[in-house]
C-alpha cells in the first residue's frame, strides 16, 4: 500500500470522542505471543524468522477474513516509512529499528495492529479513543482466541504465555491509557502522581512507550506485573486508578483558572500566537505549544479549534509525517521550516472555517 495515503487520515484513537477524552487520549491493550516450535526472535536464524513470519501471517489472514487488514513488509520498507508507522503507533520503536523478516498488519481505522517478529513472534495491539480499556480488552480477547485456534502459542501450565522478556511472562498483557496532564505539570504535582503510581506497580512512560520522553505532557500509564494476575484484574486495577488521576488533573485545571485565569489565558494565547506565526519551529517546541492550546480548548479559552484537529497536528508535525506530507526527505533545519509552514496553514484554514 501507499503509506502516503495515511497522511490524509487520523487513527481511531485520535478521534477525541471517547469517554473522558479531554484528558484520556486513548486506551490500549497489547498482547505478546510466541509460536511454540520456534526460538524467540533474538535467537532465531534468518530462515526461522521467515518461517515464523509466514506461519503468523497465514494465521492472521485466516482470522481476518471479515476484517480487512493491510500487510506491510518492514524488511524492505525505507527507514522513513518505518518511522512514519511508528509515529502513528502502528509499530514499535524496536520493530522499526529491527532487522530480518518482519511485518505488520493493521486495520484501516488503525485501531488494530498486529506486529510480526517484533521482540516476540506476534505483538497484538488494540486501541480506542478515550477511557475504554474493558471494551478494548473484549476485542483483543476475541482476536487472540481466534488466532489461538490456528496457531500454537508457547504456553506453560504454571507460568502462562512464554515471552522474550521475562516481565511479560504470564498473561503477556500490557494494558495502558494515554493521558494529557498539562495542568499537573504546570502546577508541579506530576511527580507526586508518579510516585503514587510506582507504589502500586504501575509504570509511567512517554508518548512512544518505554524509554520515550513525555513530550506534549502525554503520559502512558500501564501495568508492570503480568504473572500471577488475570487480564481482567489487571484492567480493573488500572481502571480504578485512572479516574483519580483524571480528578487530580481537573482539579489542577480549575485551580489554574480560579487562581490565575489571566496568567493561564496569556500562556495559551502566546502558544497559539507562536504556532500561527513561527517561520521555524522544532518538534519539541511544537508539542509544548500544542499542549497549551489543547488545554485552552478544553477550558473554553480558545474558540474555533476542535480537539481532533489539534490531536492530528501532534502527529502530523512529527519528523516522518512532515517528510511524507512534503514528499521528500528533509534535514532538521528544513523540517523545522516545513513544520512551521504546516502549522500556519492548518491554523489559518481552521480560522477561515469559523
Amino acid at each position: 500500500m501507499d503509506l502516503s495515503e495515511l497522511t490524509g487520515t487520523s487513527g481511531e484513537w485520535l478521534r477525541g470522542t471517547g469517554p473522558e477524552s479531554d484528558i484520556v487520549i486513548s486506551s490500549r491493550i497489547r498482547l505478546a505471543r510466541n509460536l511454540a516450535n520456534f526460538p524467540f526472535v533474538s535467537r532465531a536464524s534468518t530462515d526461522e524468522k521467515t518461517q515464523i513470519s509466514d506461519e503468523v501471517r497465514a494465521g492472521i489472514k485466516e482470522t481476518a477474513r471479515t476484517r480487512p487488514l493491510s500487510f506491510v513488509d518492514l524488511e524492505v520498507l525505507p527507514t522513513l516509512d518505518r518511522q512514519f508507522l511508528m509515529e502513528r503507533q502502528l509499530i514499535s520503536r524496536e520493530q522499526a529499528g529491527g532487522d530480518g523478516n518482519r511485518g505488520v498488519a493493521f486495520a484501516k481505522e488503525e485501531n488494530i495492529s498486529l506486529m510480526i517478529n517484533e521482540e516476540d513472534h506476534l505483538r497484538m495491539q488494540f486501541m480506542r479513543s478515550g477511557l475504554a480499556l474493558v471494551e478494548t480488552w473484549d476485542e483483543a480477547n476475541t482476536v487472540d482466541d481466534a488466532l489461538e485456534e490456528r496457531l500454537t502459542f508457547a504456553f506453560h501450565p504454571q507460568l502462562g504465555y512464554l515471552t522474550a522478556c521475562p516481565t511479560n511472562v504470564g498473561t503477556g498483557l500490557r494494558a495502558s491509557v494515554m493521558l494529557h496532564l498539562p495542568a499537573l505539570v504546570i502546577t508541579k504535582q506530576i511527580e507526586k502522581v508518579f510516585r503514587a503510581l510506582h507504589k502500586i506497580n504501575l509504570a509511567v512512560r512517554g508518548l512512544y512507550g518505554e524509554g520515550s520522553q513525555a513530550s506534549g505532557d502525554f503520559y502512558q500509564i500501564s501495568n508492570q506485573v503480568t504473572l500471577g494476575k488475570s487480564e481482567m484484574k489487571t484492567i480493573q486495577d488500572i481502571t480504578a486508578v485512572v479516574p483519580q488521576i483524571i480528578q487530580y488533573e481537573r482539579q489542577a485545571r480549575q485551580a489554574l483558572l480560579s487562581e490565575g485565569r489571566e496568567t493561564l489565558q496569556d500562556r495559551v494565547a502566546r502558544s497559539l500566537g507562536i504556532l500561527r506565526a513561527a517561520r521555524s519551529i522544532s518538534s519539541e517546541e511544537t508539542m509544548h505549544h500544542l499542549s497549551n492550546v489543547r488545554l485552552g480548548i478544553n477550558l473554553g479559552l480558545i474558540d474555533g479549534l476542535e480537539i481532533p484537529a489539534v490531536n492530528e497536528m501532534f502527529i502530523h508535525t512529527q519528523p516522518a509525517h512532515l517528510q511524507k506530507i512534503e514528499g521528500r526527505e528533509l534535514d532538521v533545519p528544513n523540517r523545522n521550516v516545513a513544520r512551521a509552514t504546516y502549522l500556519r496553514n492548518r491554523l489559518r484554514d481552521k480560522s477561515a472555517e469559523n
